[in-house]
């Protein structure tokens, strides 16, 4: 196989191919409280741009190329995550799958000597325009990591609203119980916890700490999560579990997920993206995407059906 990317599976966006400027520096901007109170305000000489919801979730990314002291992780991808699906991103181990999904809230960048060029749109923003305030991406844009990681000292109460303490969405105290109720229960985590909220987060089963996390994730009201092997820690009941709580969270959320179960992929995915590395040495190429129904069934690329099938990976 050469290293030349395959045909384009989304169309190119115009005016990728620009590197990002060294803009995680923005300041942080906030909104007014909701009881209408005054809430301080940093100064900032060119406020940055607060991306805002305009009901189009979808993610596009155009001739993305993510890089580690120069040296290409991922490059040339162009994918389109769409509203209230799931679209899982699979491939053999070292291929930028990971990498690509911390391109979409900016992650990526929090690493030194990373870059990236092309453009990633959420809606109508392009993340790395150069004015755009990482800290309400970030919120847009949540993520939950390959193991649980709630903040030990806190509770499971303070860990759901860790992000409405530190973010621009800053309540006060009496807002936060219903805040906690309704994220719990989106995580399907309420019933078994909520005698308890008090008690260390990081007491909670792997399972319920992946959930804990999940809920901490949607209290700020985001508009895309993104799940990077979310069940690789977790054991097969506990498993089930986020699967299922995904399924529900589509309804509401676009969920861009990583994984390395193909079986996962298969059941709770509406679209699979197949990255691999042609040849040893290059960067991770995107390979294919379509429907799971069709990759797992009728890849068009050998490639893809060489992982799918486990000859290969």
């Amino acid at each position: 196989m050469t290293d030349n990317p395959p045909s384009e599976p989304t169309a190119r966006d115009p005016g990728a191919g620009r590197v990002l400027p060294p803009a995680l520096g923005a300041g942080i901007t906030t909104k007014p409280r909701q009881d209408g109170s005054p809430v301080e305000q940093q100064p900032h000489p060119t406020p940055p741009h607060r991306p805002t919801s305009h009901g189009d979730n979808r993610i596009r990314i155009a001739d993305l190329t993510a890089s580690y002291g120069g040296r290409p992780a991922v490059a040339g991808v162009n994918l389109t995550i769409e509203s209230r699906q799931i679209t899982a991103l699979i491939g053999p181990s070292g291929c930028g799958k990971s990498t690509l999904l911390r391109c979409l809230n900016g992650m990526h960048m929090t690493v030194p000597g990373a870059g990236v060029s092309g453009q990633v749109l959420l809606g109508e923003t392009d993340i790395y325009g150069g004015d755009v305030d990482f800290v309400e991406l970030r919120r847009r844009v949540g993520m939950v990591f390959q193991r649980p990681n709630p903040f030990p000292t806190m509770s499971i109460y303070d860990n759901v609203v860790a992000g409405l303490k530190l973010g621009a969405r800053r309540r006060h105290r009496p807002h936060y119980d219903d805040v906690v109720e309704q994220a719990l229960t989106q995580a399907r985590l309420w019933t078994e916890v909520k005698d308890r909220l008090k008690a260390p987060g990081a007491g909670l089963s792997g399972g319920q700490q992946q959930r804990l996390c999940i809920a901490r994730a949607v209290a700020v009201e985001p508009d895309v999560l993104l799940m990077d092997e979310p069940c690789s820690a977790l054991d097969p009941i506990s498993t089930l579990a986020i699967e299922s709580l995904m399924m529900d969270l589509k309804q509401t959320y676009t969920i861009a997920i990583v994984t390395h179960n193909m079986q996962q992929a298969a059941r709770v995915s509406d679209v699979t993206a197949f990255l691999t590395v042609p040849e040893p040495g290059q960067p991770g190429r995107l390979i294919e995407v379509g429907s799971t129904q069709t990759i797992f069934a009728a890849p068009t690329q050998k490639a893809t059906e060489d992982y799918i099938s486990g000859r290969v990976g």
